[in-house]
């Protein structure tokens, strides 16, 4: 059957069905435990400071309240892919942990739902994951066991240009350098050696920028480019086509490209992807978080839902908590058990520009003129290098331009079991300034439209969240800020706050260890690894 046309000139805004976090009936995500993988308690409560999340499915040995959970080594307050890796990290080290999120689901911004026709697969907000495939603790952990699997594009990421060119970016730098004509020799100089040592780049990048190197050469290199603005670093080139595809990645940052450091985003998620690709979690992105908490559950930890955490009384009996919340709601919560000067600086933390999000169900695919963008899973637009850094700098000075840069995924290209018959999920948001109340939907069908005549025609179904939907749906979230925080070059380097150990929040034995702590966003886990590794030295004494 035809899903029925909606009117496309206006979005509308849904409530989002809860879906199960472990999918199907071959439930349990994992090979582990045969039995049901979350053992969770509570009632579906507004999504409070504590998180947000994906269905914990079955309830089975269910706790009925905080109270009566036995004390615990460790409480972990947020299911987010950061909360879990913490809970994993901690688990694996033996040790008892109970998970509270409380939202009704698992999963943070790793929820995968039905937003528009019945059976289409949206994820809600994270959707590619190139440092995902590539983060240290992910490989570390056996994951595949418990359900997660890397799928991929025929085309990782492509950047369209007005008369049908494209910048395009496959895995292969062989094949990717061969389609840059003039720029190709330069694009591998500049990638080659960086994408054969991304192994040793991950391991410094994906956490504190303040630290001793384990690999002082490759980070070396790796630093010449990245503390250069996006613009200077773009001059390495002289097409449209590769400049306008450096500057699609480059935005990623949220920052003028015209700034020192706007460069280290693109030479990162470039160098990565070509080590890795730019792949999509099979089943939807809720399927990482599904398998974090089945590796939790099977090692004999808890995960409960629906329960807000408000103040650190809240917490039940234990020696360790880490909280996978933004840091201006970690201060409310803890109140005055926090140091002052501490939670000044918790208060004071920065957030930066938002993203208005659009999830079409496309009939057909979307008619891309460019043949490449047809097969990417990834598309950023914006055309020209120029017109990013110029839509980029319009938002972080609280202008929304004309033309906003647009990011679209078709992880369905990669995962076809997302799609329902020909009817087809399409991700989109667009860059928008902070806290911004508007309506970018039309800028955004007019941005995917200019590179993809038609494209409207062939819409049967749309959801819409603005910043402010953003921000109720995930509290992390704050004025529709996905990446938690704001990446000026201080907090870029310092953040949640200038101090060598960032995931300490002053008090002992309580940790930060949200996105607002480094390595920054991205679903990777990693904020949460290195959290728990301070919290596995207090339990150490």
């Amino acid at each position: 059957m035809t899903p029925r046309r909606q009117p496309t000139g206006r979005a509308t805004s849904r409530s989002s069905r809860p879906v199960r976090a472990c999918p199907g009936p071959a439930d349990s995500v994992g090979t582990v435990s045969p039995s049901p993988t979350h053992r969770v308690a509570g009632d579906a409560g507004d999504a409070g400071d504590a998180g947000d999340a994906g269905d914990a499915g079955d309830a089975v040995d269910a706790v009925d309240a905080v109270d009566a959970v036995d004390a615990v080594d460790a409480v972990v307050v947020g299911s987010g892919p950061n909360g879990l890796a913490a809970a994993a990290v901690l688990v694996r080290a033996g040790h008892s942990v109970h998970v509270i999120e409380a939202a009704p689901d698992i999963g943070g911004g790793t929820r995968t739902e039905e937003l528009t026709v019945p059976g289409l697969q949206h994820d809600v907000c994270s959707a590619v994951h190139p440092f995902g495939v590539a983060s240290p603790l992910f490989a570390d952990l056996p994951l595949h066991e418990h359900g997660l699997a890397w799928r991929y594009a025929p085309v990782d990421v492509a950047q369209p240009l007005d008369g049908g060119r494209a910048g395009v970016l496959h895995r292969s730098l062989e094949e990717t350098a061969a389609g840059m004509g003039p720029d190709g020799k330069r694009w591998a100089r500049t990638f080659g050696p960086l994408t054969a040592r991304s192994p040793e780049l991950a391991d410094d990048i994906l956490g504190p920028l303040v630290h001793v190197p384990r690999h002082p050469p490759a980070l070396a290199r790796f630093g010449l480019s990245a503390v250069q603005s996006a613009a200077l670093v773009a001059r390495r080139w002289e097409t449209p086509e590769v400049r306008g595809l450096f500057a699609g990645v480059a935005a990623h940052v949220y920052r003028p490209l015209s700034q020192p450091l706007t460069a280290s985003a693109g030479m990162m998620f470039l160098a990565m992807g070509h080590r890795y690709g730019w792949p999509v979690a099979e089943g939807g992105s809720r399927a990482i978080t599904d398998a974090l908490a089945s590796y939790v559950t099977a090692a004999g930890g808890t995960i409960e839902t629906g329960r807000e955490v408000a103040s650190l009384d809240d917490l039940p009996p234990h020696r360790v908590a880490l909280f996978d919340v933004g840091p201006h709601a970690f201060a409310r919560i803890a109140g005055s058990r926090q140091p002052a000067r501490a939670r000044r600086a918790y208060e004071r933390y920065r957030y930066g520009p938002g993203a208005f999000k659009v999830d079409l169900a496309v009939e057909g695919g979307v008619p891309w003129t460019n043949d490449h963008v047809r097969q990417a899973g990834t598309v950023h637009l914006g055309g020209t290098f120029e017109e990013v850094a110029s839509a980029e700098a319009a938002i972080y000075r609280g202008t929304m331009p004309h033309r906003p840069f647009v990011l679209v995924a078709q992880q369905y290209l990669a995962d076809p079991g997302r799609s329902v018959g020909n009817v087809h999920p399409v991700w989109a948001y667009a860059h928008v300034p902070a806290g911004w109340t508007g309506d970018a939907t039309e800028a955004i069908l007019d941005q995917i439209e200019r590179f993809a005549p038609g494209t409207r025609d062939r819409v049967v179904g749309m959801a819409v969240r603005s910043t402010t939907d953003l921000a109720r749906h995930n509290p992390n979230y704050v004025g529709g800020d996905v990446a938690t925080g704001a990446n000026d070059p201080l907090q870029l380097v310092f953040r949640p706050r200038v101090t060598l150990h960032p995931y300490d929040t002053g008090i002992p034995g309580t940790y930060l260890c949200s996105a607002a702590t480094p390595p920054g966003a991205g679903v990777h886990g990693m904020a949460g690894h290195h959290a728990a590794q301070r919290a596995l030295k207090h339990l150490r004494g």
